[in-house]
């Protein structure tokens, strides 16, 4: 076994760990080991992470079932918007070029990086009750554009999910498991969409899903007993040095062409 290879099992890991922990995170890691350290394009890389997210998620939220922190209703709600704008995403994703979604998910990885070093804010009690048509236009809203960002990028969209149900009243676990359906569907639709029209190398793919399920595992028995903000932040540190990596290497890669 290479030590490319050794290296993005280890990170497949963190990946599932991240997901079991936080409910959102490690999924933007995916796209990034599958071109840097694996050496895949950025396309085939996207629809290696939508197989890798839509599984480890799934399981993950299926494991905490017993808990009964999945709202269904809820997360059904988010998911099916999400879905169409995870089967739009996709299907956008395929008419652009490589060097831009590599571009695009690097500014993303950023912006997910200092959302998650910032920590997420539960909504004050003095703060003026919704309407029930605003809270329906909001998940219309959040779920479209969350599915649509999983559909083009790979990227599950839990470091806005969390936040969006924390809104709606949702304690912090509930929250947490219920992004985890929402990211499900999501990824399966993005899916859905580039399967037949992309290639996936299974030989690879296949073990990177294997470890992050078990990360995912491990990460949902770590949470209780580690303090989360502070895993938070720390990944989120590590997530934006990944980013900057990833946006520095696409633009000097892009310098002679300008």
């Amino acid at each position: 076994m290479t030590l490319p290879v050794i290296t993005a099992m280890i990170l497949a890991t963190v990946v599932g760990v991240s997901l079991g922990l936080l409910g959102g995170g490690g999924s933007i890691l995916a796209v990034p080991v599958f071109t840097l350290v694996l050496g895949m394009e950025t396309r085939e890389a996207i629809a290696s992470s939508l197989f890798v997210v839509a599984v480890t998620s799934t399981i993950a939220v299926l494991m905490r079932t017993s808990t009964r922190t999945v709202k269904w209703g809820v997360g059904a709600a988010f998911g099916v918007t999400g879905m169409l704008g995870g089967l739009a995403g996709a299907s956008v994703g395929r008419f652009v070029p490589d060097v831009l979604l590599s571009v695009l998910f690097g500014g993303v990885m950023i912006v997910t990086a200092l959302a998650m070093i910032r920590g997420r804010r539960t909504p004050a009690s003095s703060e003026r009750p919704r309407t029930r048509s605003s809270h329906v236009l909001r998940v219309v809203i959040i779920g479209v554009s969350v599915g649509f960002l999983t559909g083009l990028l790979g990227a599950g969209g839990g470091f806005l999910i969390v936040p969006a149900l924390l809104i709606f009243g949702l304690p912090i676990a509930a929250a947490t498991s219920t992004s985890l359906l929402v990211i499900a569907l999501n990824s399966t639709a993005g899916l859905a969409a580039q399967v037949f029209t992309t290639a996936i190398p299974w030989e690879t793919v296949l073990p990177f899903t294997a470890f992050a399920v078990a990360g995912s595992v491990a990460g949902m028995l770590l949470a209780r007993k580690l303090s989360a903000p502070v895993l938070r932040k720390s990944f989120g540190f590590f997530v934006l040095a990944v980013g900057v990596v990833m946006l520095t290497t696409t633009i000097l890669r892009l310098a002679p062409l300008l």
